[in-house]
């Protein structure tokens, strides 16, 4: 496999839509934490792609880790009381 499938088989992955028992698992969290960020605002990014269902792109997932990663305590605690 070269470097270009490679980067096409990541970009795929990191499109694919997962639902929200899958999102918990790997965000190690409850489902029921997502709801509640879902309603209050603070979680990953979602899709809706009907009324009944929840997806969540694995990217986004990412994204909203690395938006939360920081290197000391006192940094956490400022970010924390910024959002």
């Amino acid at each position: 496999m070269n470097q270009y499938n490679k980067l096409e088989d990541e970009i795929v992955y990191l499109n694919q839509l997962v639902d929200e028992k899958e999102a918990a698992n790997m965000l190690c969290y409850s489902v029921r934490a997502l709801q509640n960020w879902r309603h209050r605002g603070g979680g990953p990014k979602f899709v809706k792609p009907s009324s009944r269902s929840v997806r969540y792109r694995i990217r986004d997932l990412h994204e909203w880790i690395e938006s939360r990663t920081v290197s000391n305590t006192s940094q956490a605690i400022h970010e924390l009381k910024s959002k």
